[in-house]
């Protein structure tokens, strides 16, 4: 994944700071993150998300509101509005590039922006929403003790998260009379509703109102014990797996054409955490899944390793050709189940291999159901032997490798 270091300007001409995720591959469709209240464009949250995105085509701009991060301009003469401005902004952005989002994806008081925006970005087909409040107004409680301040004196240093934050008055005044009812159930757009039954920061309550409010296609999914900030890195991976195959569906995504001789198409691996050894997998953008180390050997035991997604593709195709045989021959073969076992022994018999050299062993168990008698099972083990990924397996292969960078 390349990230490009960019900035565009937000509703009041200030500069906003953003990054944009591209994908390795062919560019399929484009995302616009909005992040958690005060937060910012590289948590923890909108990184994995704008990097699983971009592992399956998805390229993700994710930027910091006006006055937060990076950013010019002042938070505290901002509102719940320019933050809806902002996100506009950027949709004009991305259009002008020629990258039109078709996706947006808003996290805390980001979802509640997302939900106001969305009417205002025509080629949205899908939004996201995170830990959202069906109120804006529901984040006032981060600083109730200093309210009466803001409204006095305009402005007042709000302490959030152990950060000094100046809030403004014309923040609270539009946050606290903001309804989304109309802005939600005039969407128009793909739905999906995420949020932990036990956030203390946003009730799970705002996600039932949201989702009650919207029109279909809607759907929600539950984040467990997640915290409101998704900070743990499973929680934010598993937020950002269930976003990519929900808009898949709404994004009409196109699988890209498979070189010639490689009819599978390009499998690309990524790294989805460079501290660890877990790795995205995708075939497409349509096919996914996670490889990992078990952890006693350092992994986070998260996916597969390397060796059993090599055993799962031989028991896959075993039992497909197995299948094809039977149905050909049309034989009473009910189920077919295939175990699959790796190991490393000692070539005793290797004549050609070096003293102490090993070879790998695949244990392969294969269970047939079904009304097939003697001649008919032992003629389908043979043909389990003719399974493409087994002749592989056992001839020479060749890997050839080029370094692209």
């Amino acid at each position: 994944m390349a990230t490009e270091r960019i900035s565009f300007p937000g509703h009041s001409g200030a500069e906003l700071s953003a990054r944009l995720d591209l994908p390795d591959g062919p560019h399929l469709a484009t995302a616009l993150f909005a992040h958690c209240f005060t937060c910012g464009k590289d948590v923890v949250a909108a990184r994995r998300i704008a990097a699983r995105l971009a592992a399956m085509g998805i390229a993700t701009l994710r930027f910091d509101f006006t006055g937060l991060g990076q950013s010019k301009g002042d938070f505290g003469a901002t509102g719940f509005l320019s933050n809806v401005a902002d996100l506009v902004a950027a949709g004009g952005y991305l259009s002008d590039r020629g990258m039109a989002p078709a996706l947006i994806i808003g996290h805390s008081l980001g979802g509640a922006a997302v939900l106001k925006a969305a009417g205002q970005i025509e080629s949205l087909r899908a939004v996201v929403t995170i830990g959202a409040p069906f109120d804006p107004g529901h984040v006032t409680h981060n600083f109730a003790g200093a309210l009466e301040k803001i409204e006095e004196e305009g402005v007042a240093e709000v302490n959030l998260g152990g950060r000094p934050i100046r809030i403004g008055r014309e923040f609270v005044r539009e946050v606290a009379a903001e309804e989304l009812s109309a802005p939600i159930a005039t969407l128009r757009r793909a739905l999906l509703v995420l949020h932990a039954p036990r956030d203390q920061i946003v009730g799970i309550e705002n996600a039932g109102a949201i989702f009650s409010a919207a029109k279909h296609p809607k759907s929600f999914v539950t984040l467990d014990d997640a915290d409101h900030l998704i900070t743990r890195p499973a929680d934010a991976e598993y937020a950002a797996e269930v976003i990519a195959a929900w808009s898949a569906r709404y994004l009409n995504l196109k699988q890209p054409a498979a070189p010639k001789g490689a009819p599978e198409g390009i499998i690309r691996v990524s790294e989805a955490d460079p501290d660890g050894f877990l790795q995205h997998v995708n075939a497409g953008p349509l096919h996914h899944a996670l490889a990992d180390e078990p952890e006693a050997y350092g992994g986070t035991n998260r996916g597969m390793s390397p060796y059993g997604f090599l055993a799962a593709g031989l028991g896959a195709c075993t039992s497909m050709t197995i299948r094809m045989y039977a149905r050909r021959k049309k034989w009473p073969l009910t189920h077919v189940r295939v175990d699959v076992s790796h190991a490393k022994v000692h070539a005793e018999d290797c004549i050609d291999c070096d003293n102490g050299a090993k070879v790998d062993v695949f244990q392969r168990e294969i269970t047939l159901e079904g009304d097939l008698d003697t001649d008919q099972r032992e003629r389908l083990l043979e043909i389990a032997d003719k399974c493409p990924v087994h002749r592989t397996l056992e001839a020479t292969s060749r890997v050839e490798t080029t370094l692209v960078t």
